[in-house]
């Protein structure tokens, strides 16, 4: 009786699993927040009344516990989610389901077998969001919103491992705003950074999903372009080109006229690394600026 009463009480979810992973046990917990009683789901299986359970990870690590008798930690990292539900705190729009991490582990009978395994569901929502907000402030431009130089770099070593892997097409595009320290003297910083704003909402609106913006430095902006050869990201920088050109840019009553310049290479070889590339797309940003403005750079092969 006095187990039972703490089975209800604590401030977790618990589930009781057999070797068929039939639910066996429901605590009040989950009652509460699933919306969904004992008398409903025990003796149903757990995957077939969650479908998102119904995966080779999560059979795979309740057959491990049956077998072998260990503990299994999986993660909200990992997984996000377990059983579906509403978060208690909303602490970020993106979070549909309440963030979880999940135990399992093995519950032996008398004869020291295993013949149940538990599941200890825990909110996790407020270390994600947390965490979340971390990531944010370390990775994205506080003016713009958009992801800043060190994300960029990160990323943009990621696709050079995946370019070298699968031998595929990497480009990167690097802008620079035209006579930037004019705009400021002549319609001051405020004005300026409204610049910088609207700017940033006109190339995440005309780039892929998969594509990677960042604000590389004060006027200058990076796109990383996978499975993008550089002809492809020369047709990109054209088309940001004029779509900067006939954009109108207000601040206030003022408006005013913005062009920019651009550098593009392709990532080539299996030699190519975060710093040469950079390096090399410094050098094509310095021709376009000399070119400039409106002119689109492509470094001789």
């Amino acid at each position: 009786m006095i187990f039972s009463q703490l089975f209800d009480m604590v401030n977790l979810g618990i589930i009781i699993l057999d070797r068929d992973l039939k639910v066996q046990k429901w605590n009040r917990w989950l009652e509460m927040h699933t919306r969904i009683t004992a008398a409903e789901i025990v003796g149903s299986s757990l995957p077939d009344h969650f479908p998102n359970l119904n995966k080779n990870w999560f059979i795979k690590s309740c057959k491990s516990v049956f077998n072998v008798g260990n503990f299994t930690f999986l993660s909200q990292k990992l997984h996000n989610y377990f059983i579906p539900i509403t978060p208690v705190h909303h602490f970020d729009p993106e979070f549909k389901y309440m963030q979880q991490n999940c135990t399992l582990g093995p519950i032996y009978n008398d004869k020291k077998e295993i013949e149940y395994i538990y599941m200890i569901i825990q909110d996790a929502t407020e270390v994600a969001a947390y965490e979340a907000k971390i990531l944010d402030i370390n990775t994205k431009d506080k003016l713009t919103e958009i992801q800043n130089r060190r994300y960029f770099e990160s990323k943009l070593k990621h696709e050079i491992d995946r370019h070298r892997r699968y031998k595929r097409p990497l480009s990167l595009i690097i802008i620079d705003i035209d006579a930037f320290k004019k705009t400021n003297d002549t319609f001051g910083t405020q004005a300026g950074d409204s610049v910088l704003i609207q700017l940033a909402a006109l190339f995440i609106n005309r780039l892929r999903v998969v594509d990677t913006i960042a604000r590389f430095a004060g006027e200058e902006f990076a796109i990383i372009l996978p499975e993008t050869t550089l002809h492809g990201a020369e047709v990109v920088a054209g088309q940001l080109r004029d779509l900067v050109r006939n954009t109108r840019f207000t601040f206030g009553n003022e408006t005013m006229n913005i062009t920019i310049s651009l550098g593009v290479i392709g990532a080539t070889g299996d030699e190519v690394t975060v710093e040469s590339l950079l390096k090399k797309i410094r050098g094509v940003l310095e021709d376009a600026r000399i070119k400039g403005p409106d002119a689109v750079i492509i470094p001789a092969a």
